[in-house]
């Protein structure tokens, strides 16, 4: 699959103050309802330009998403909760005709100098794709996945839909067509597929994730960024999952989900292995 103009494709047109899905922007859940990772980038890239001023830095983003986005035209309020020398406290909601069908809230930080001391690292590191597989990229494209079972990175889904722990590489959509991710907000986008990675089983994808919290302890550097489950624990239909989210340089960032099974709606590789496919060829299925 050849990557993706990044002038061409996107979640979103902006409309003034207002932001138009694009057909990709459907979810695979429901066509008529706008997928989580352009709702995460969306709150995201607006608490950011809002409030990610005067040296501070967002290191935390916790996204709701208690209401189907139906496709249709979307506003975004944000509004500043608290203003202190070392953290800043941000809140942003996402309106449908006025209705909120999600919200944020994020920390900004003000970055200093590490304290003395050998602190406790996980001591398996994720490892990114070779470059041979997944050379640097310049625009959006089909994710990467990597399972314990398959063993190879590949771009077809069914080719690691088994019962091992799960891994992806990708360069996320613009969520504003021809407007640049920041580091940030392409953080945010990775980051929303926890759901996928920590939920996914051998019979597919039945659990659908209800929110989002990211943190970070430093910005994602370069445009491919990395997700490795760390857990599943489910019963009864609610699942959480935690993942970590890394780049060629290493973690940078933890990211844990909750759902709930959605497995009348159960989505199976084979299924993505066709929307991959249609979006190759140009269509938005």
């Amino acid at each position: 699959m050849s990557e993706l103009a990044s002038d061409m494709y996107g979640y979103f047109d902006a409309v003034g103050d207002r932001f138009a899905p694009r057909a990709i922007a459907a979810s695979q859940w429901s066509a008529e309802q706008v997928v989580g990772p352009a709702l995460c980038g969306l709150l995201a890239r607006e608490l950011e330009r809002a409030h990610g001023t005067d040296g501070f830095v967002p290191v935390r983003l916790t996204v709701d998403m208690f209401k189907p986005a139906h496709m249709r035209e979307l506003t975004v309020t944000t509004q500043r909760v608290r203003d202190g020398r070392r953290i800043r406290l941000a809140d942003a909601t996402v309106l449908e005709d006025g209705v909120p069908a999600a919200r944020a809230s994020a920390v900004f930080l003000q970055p200093s100098q590490e304290p003395p001391g050998v602190i406790w690292k996980r001591e398996q590191q994720p490892v990114p794709p070779p470059l041979d597989i997944a050379p640097l990229s310049h625009g959006p494209d089909a994710p990467l996945w990597r399972s314990d079972g398959s063993g190879e990175w590949s771009r077809v889904p069914s080719e690691h839909e088994d019962a091992g722990r799960k891994r992806s590489w990708q360069n996320p959509v613009p969520v504003v067509a021809g407007q640049e991710l920041s580091p940030f907000v392409r953080a945010a986008m990775a980051g929303e597929q926890t759901s996928m990675v920590t939920n996914w089983s051998d019979a597919g994808v039945g659990f659908i994730n209800t929110d989002l919290t990211m943190a970070l302890a430093r910005m994602p550097i370069g445009a491919d960024i990395g997700l490795e489950a760390d857990n599943h624990l489910s019963e009864r239909g609610i699942a959480v999952g935690s993942a970590t989210l890394f780049d060629r340089h290493g973690a940078f960032g933890t990211c844990m989900i909750t759902a709930v099974a959605n497995a009348a709606r159960q989505i199976t590789a084979n299924h993505l292995d066709g929307v991959i496919a249609a979006r190759a060829n140009g269509g938005a299925a």
